[in-house]
């Protein structure tokens, strides 16, 4: 299996792919979608320093089903209810000496490693090359790399973000599809200004993690890190890295990508992880229409003396479109095989939403409401467990300020 593994891995790291944010897009929190935004800038244009930030505010309603609660010690359907805040980031971002760009934002809404979000520098030597070091998101899902922002929805499809399940011996190894940030190096590029790449290594210990905690592989006798690449096509132009904006009514922008990743000796040093993903997005005038499918593989090291591995799928299609210059209505269907592809039953998650632009003042209010529905398992049993620890019924209302 790692041999079909590495042997994909390679052809991917060979070809070109996307990764090539616009300038609007490049602090990967806020866009700036045209406007020039606060800027000082040096006289000969080679240095530029950007501030800015983005708060949200939530408030959230979740309700479980009564599996996996007892009754005797009186719980409640009800949980992880109340007010939230996601992100309260404040960053900067810029350019230096006319071919580095950089960026550093910390999340006052996280905590331990996870309050340095990001801290990156980005040396351009042509269009097709640059190099980027540093801390900042793993080239996997079209939902990630968003621009956190100008996401259709104020919360990540449930098929990213779920933990997968295992045998219950083996509940301490949980990985789920979406990766996000991480420590480490990538190269990128455009070529022809319609095929894009990103390749890169990193230490796959995600975004709280900010050490060097990774060994040396066992079984495949290479460093334990993850190997990761995208590649897409864009034939109009670059797409920006939003998910609808008012202020980029008008475009059409069209972006088909592939992604795959290792992460050698993850979760522990008990697995190595192998992740495939397929994305299309379609970004023209008042409409936004994207989807995406993902896989993962979870293979155990021989030290756990596991033989059988386990799949998984998911994916989602959605779309949004502005049916006036401010009131931007969306839909998605979410679908996820979360006990493995060997077992029956998959979760499924239809969303209703909408996003309301307050006309200058930088002000987004997003609304959404998510159903969990199952279907497909051979036993009440496996029904019952398969949607434990998340929600039935879902709704959120987020207020968010940028600047």
């Amino acid at each position: 299996m790692h041999k079909t593994i590495l042997t994909i891995l390679t052809s991917l790291l060979a070809m070109s792919a996307s990764a090539q944010y616009d300038a609007d897009t490049e602090n990967g929190v806020v866009s700036f979608a045209g406007r020039k935004g606060f800027v000082w800038e040096s006289a000969d244009h080679k240095f530029e320093f950007k501030p800015y930030l983005m708060v949200q505010t939530a408030a959230d309603f979740n309700y479980y089903d009564s599996e996996g609660l007892d009754p005797a010690y009186n719980q409640d359907n009800v949980h992880n209810s109340g007010f939230s805040i996601p992100y309260a980031v404040l960053g900067f971002t810029g350019r230096a000496f006319g071919f580095v760009t950089y960026n550093l934002s910390i999340n006052a809404a996280a905590s331990g490693g996870g309050l340095l979000q990001q801290a990156w520098a980005d040396m351009r030597v042509s269009d097709a090359f640059h190099v980027r070091i540093g801390k900042f998101k793993t080239p996997f899902t079209h939902a990630t790399l968003t621009t956190l922002g100008e996401t259709l929805f104020p919360t990540l499809p449930v098929s990213l973000t779920a933990p997968v399940i295992m045998p219950y011996s083996l509940n301490a190894v949980t990985p789920s599809m979406m990766m996000g940030f991480d420590l480490g190096v990538e190269f990128h590029g455009m070529i022809k200004d319609k095929w894009g790449y990103q390749v890169g290594i990193f230490n796959g210990t995600g975004s709280s993690v900010n050490t060097a905690t990774k060994t040396f592989s066992d079984d495949w006798h290479i460093p334990s890190l993850l190997y990761a690449g995208r590649i897409t096509f864009q034939p109009k132009g670059i797409m920006p890295a939003s998910q609808g904006n008012p202020n980029q009514l008008g475009l059409d922008r069209v972006l088909i990508g592939a992604s795959a990743s290792i992460n050698v000796e993850s979760e522990n040093e008990s697995t190595n992880d192998f992740r495939a993903g397929l994305e299309a997005a379609w970004l023209h005038d008042r409409l936004y229409l994207a989807g995406e499918a993902y896989y993962i593989h979870v293979g155990f090291t021989k030290r756990q003396k596991i033989d059988k591995g386990f799949d998984y799928l998911g994916g989602y299609v959605q779309a949004g479109y502005f049916v006036t210059d401010r009131v931007q209505p969306a839909l998605r269907y979410d679908f996820l095989d979360r006990n493995g592809l060997d077992r029956g039953g998959c979760l499924n998650m239809p969303a209703v939403g909408v996003n309301y632009y307050f006309k200058g003042m930088n002000l987004k209010l997003q609304a959404m409401y998510r159903y969990m529905g199952r279907t497909g398992h051979k036993t009440q049993f496996d029904r019952d467990n398969d949607d434990l620890g998340l929600a039935t019924h879902n709704a959120t209302v987020q207020i968010q300020y940028t600047f």
